[in-house]
């Protein structure tokens, strides 16, 4: 029997339905726990960011050394490259000055050249063919574009173009509900449809988050941010541990 090394299983999980609730909880925490540390605790976009970023590289290099799919591993990794996400779009966008339409515009370019370069350098960029070193550090680098994008483009569609929380919740859902139609009514490629799908839950994420914390007279609930956080963790353990867990085994 051949030798497996540790760079030859999946490492990440298969794409079901309980991926995407989890998905959407824990970009709806990433907005909520990075608020709460950047603004409720007082320490701003750059030095959260910064913390945040050292959690974040600390969980995927040990998500890269790992022998298997190690589902608690993948979801505390993801987690960590969304609360990163918030404050640095927060960062750029207000602290910077480069603004909601400009920093979304960057940053789908970013996205979009990761991807090139990824499919360029592996020739592919679905998920079930994540095995080495080389392309787990393109998902991880592709998947923290991807989750600053949906901060900036969130408050780019709730803000800049006055749909406000509700409003955002209702588009970025309704473009998801289309992704699901096209997946079951067309053979447009998956993978295409996984990453689309997989940057419009961040946006999703983000609005709901806001809404949930934003004060009243601003369109949100005015909930404690730190009561919010405490909650989407507790549900996302939840889920991690009682929906079925797997590595992914086809393309998506």
């Amino acid at each position: 029997m051949r030798h497996i090394d540790s760079h030859d299983a999946i490492k990440m999980p298969a794409i079901t339905l309980g991926f995407w609730v989890i998905k959407i909880l824990a970009t709806t925490l990433g907005e909520v726990g990075g608020d709460a540390v950047s603004m409720s605790m007082n320490l701003g976009y750059l030095l959260s960011t910064a913390l945040f970023a050292g959690v974040f590289a600390m969980a995927v290099a040990a998500q890269i050394h790992a022998r298997a799919f190690q589902p608690w591993l993948y979801w505390y990794a993801i987690i960590a490259s969304t609360t990163v996400g918030t404050t640095l779009a927060d960062y750029v966008n207000r602290s910077l000055g480069v603004g909601y339409s400009a920093g979304t515009a960057l940053l789908l370019s970013l996205l979009l050249v990761s991807l090139w370069l990824w499919k360029q350098a592996t020739g592919s960029v679905s998920v079930s063919r994540i095995n080495t070193p080389h392309s787990e550090v393109f998902y991880w680098v592709t998947i923290t574009f991807s989750q600053t994008l949906g901060t900036a483009l969130g408050d780019w569609a709730a803000d800049t173009q006055g749909l406000g929380y509700r409003g955002g919740i209702a588009l970025f859902t309704s473009l998801l509900a289309l992704i699901v139609l096209v997946y079951a009514t067309t053979r447009t490629s998956r993978t295409l449809l996984f990453w689309s799908a997989f940057v419009l839950t961040r946006p999703l994420g983000a609005v709901i988050g806001d809404f949930l914390d934003k004060p009243i007279n601003h369109g949100g609930l005015a909930m404690s941010r730190y009561a919010g956080t405490c909650v989407l963790l507790l549900a996302i353990a939840a889920c991690v541990a009682w929906l079925p867990q797997r590595p992914a085994e086809r393309a998506h």
